[in-house]
Parts: C-alpha cells; structure tokens; sequence
C-alpha cells in the first residue's frame, strides 16, 4: 500500500521510514496524530507494525495504541513492543507474560528496555525457574541476567524430601514430585558462577540466605573468580557451611577484631567459631 486508505491512513514501510528523519527532527503534533492513527488502524500488518516500532521516538501513546491494535499484534510485534523504550510498564510487563523463556531472556536482555521492566521480567523469569527443563537452566545460567544466574544458584531441592537414588523430592501419593539429579543441579549452579552478568553483591547475597546449601558455598569457597574477593570470603565465614579448612584460610588474612566481629553474626558451628579465634590470637601472639 503505497498511500493512504481511506478509512484506515495506513502507510507503506518505505513511506514509514522516509518521514523518520523528520520525526527523529522534531515530534509535532501531527506526527504523533499520524502515528496514532497508524497504530490503531484496523488493516494495519506486521510488517508495518514493526516498521512502526523501529522509531525510537514513538510516545507511550502510540505505543498504547499499538498493543490493543488485535489485527497487527503478532507474536513479533509482542516482543518488539515488550523492548521499546517507551512502552508502558502497563503495557510491556502483561505481554512479557505470554513470552516463552527464551524470549523473556532476550527482552530482559535487551538495552531499550527500562530497568525496572528488566526487573519485572526477570522475575518473571524466575518465577518459572521450577517448571523449565535442565537444558533450558544451563542456558539461562549462561547468558541470563545476573540476577536469573543468582537465583539460579539457590534453586535446588530444599531437602524436606526423601533422598532416592541420587534425588531430592517429595513423596506425595507413591510419587517423587521435583525430582531432579543432583548432577544436574550442580551443573547448572556451576554455570551460573560463570555468568559474566554476575556481580559480587549477587554472590554474597545468594550465601548469606537461608536457602544457600553446603554445595554452593563450597563452591564459592574454592572458585578461582570468587574465592580471591575479600568480601565473599568475609560473607562465607558467615554461613553456616563453610568448612574449616577455608573457613582457617579465610581467616587467616582478617585482622582479629574484624574477624571477632564476623563470627558474631556468623551461622558457623561454635567449634569452628573456636578454632578461628584461636588461631587469630595465636596469629597476634606471634606479631
């Protein structure tokens, strides 16, 4: 369609685009008119729908428009409306509820997107986390946001179940419910270290709680990324897990009173509490 239609104002993709650098100029009112009644227009396609969106500029308005537009909002145009800059939370978090996995990843992902849309995906995301295949977890580890990859590393069986062959889960009517290899967990926990989205503060907020098992802080403890920063070391102390091997090594490079004052608040066992103090006074001794 290389005109306008009569009832619908419907423009072609090369007409969209030929008006962008005035658009991109200066929005007047009579673009934002004409936007808006492209958006709306009953006959509009996909293709056009997506030209349209490609306009960095576009008010929420239009955008609005666009998303209540039955016709042209395709699978396609979901996701690019979900990524535009302007889109109203309103309007892009409720759409990003009907995205598969890999789609939610990609628009939490993606730099047009407002922080706090990313946030609402990724929780979104999250909240699916127990229902996703192992194939799907290991990707998300991988290249998700660092905060999909830190709840990653606390999404193990809680170990209220009944421990069958290698499993975690509960048995609810002669069914194992949740059951999944613990290989498998391990795997995808080891993934989620290596996310290069994941932060030191991710981290040591994913030991400090209370879902955080021997297994993650184990590994924290000894990986070769991780393990070097003087904060995770001195958030490790505080767990509960630690063994006493790292908890001595960790230790041994915290000043007495520091360290005094961590095991304050720390979760370690009493005889490991001792035997840390014991070697800091040792340490001042011989100083």
């Amino acid at each position: 369609m290389s005109e306008d239609t009569k009832g619908g104002n419907v423009k072609s993709e090369e007409t969209i685009f030929e008006q962008e650098p005035a658009h991109a100029s200066k929005s007047t009112a009579a673009a934002v008119a004409d936007w808006l009644r492209t958006a709306a227009d009953p006959t509009l396609s996909e293709d056009l729908a997506l030209a349209l969106l490609k306009h960095a500029d576009l008010p929420a308005e239009v955008l609005e428009n666009l998303s209540k537009n039955v016709n042209a909002i395709s699978r396609k145009v979901k996701m690019a409306l979900a990524s535009h800059p302007h889109t109203p939370r309103h309007v892009s978090v409720p759409l990003a509820r009907q995205f598969y996995t890999f789609e939610l990843m990609r628009v939490a992902l993606s730099p047009s997107v407002p922080a706090d849309v990313k946030v609402a995906i990724d929780d979104i995301l999250i909240s699916r986390l127990k229902m996703i295949t192992v194939g799907e977890r290991l990707t998300l580890a991988r290249r998700a946001s660092g905060r999909v990859a830190a709840a990653l590393l606390l999404d193990v069986e809680d170990g209220d179940g009944k421990t069958l062959s290698g499993h975690d889960g509960k048995i609810v009517d002669g069914k194992r419910l949740n059951a999944k290899p613990l290989a498998h967990e391990t795997r995808v926990m080891q993934t989620a270290l290596e996310n290069p989205r994941l932060t030191e503060t991710l981290v040591i907020s994913s030991v400090l709680r209370p879902l955080a098992k021997a297994a993650l802080v184990s590994a924290v403890a000894r990986h070769p990324k991780w393990s070097k920063r003087r904060e995770i070391r001195a958030a490790l102390l505080r767990t509960e897990h630690l063994s006493l091997a790292n908890a001595l090594e960790f230790g041994r490079e915290i000043p007495a009173p520091l360290l005094s004052e961590i095991l304050t608040n720390s979760r370690l066992p009493i005889r490991i509490k001792n035997q840390l103090l014991r070697e800091s006074g040792r340490q001042d001794n011989a100083c």
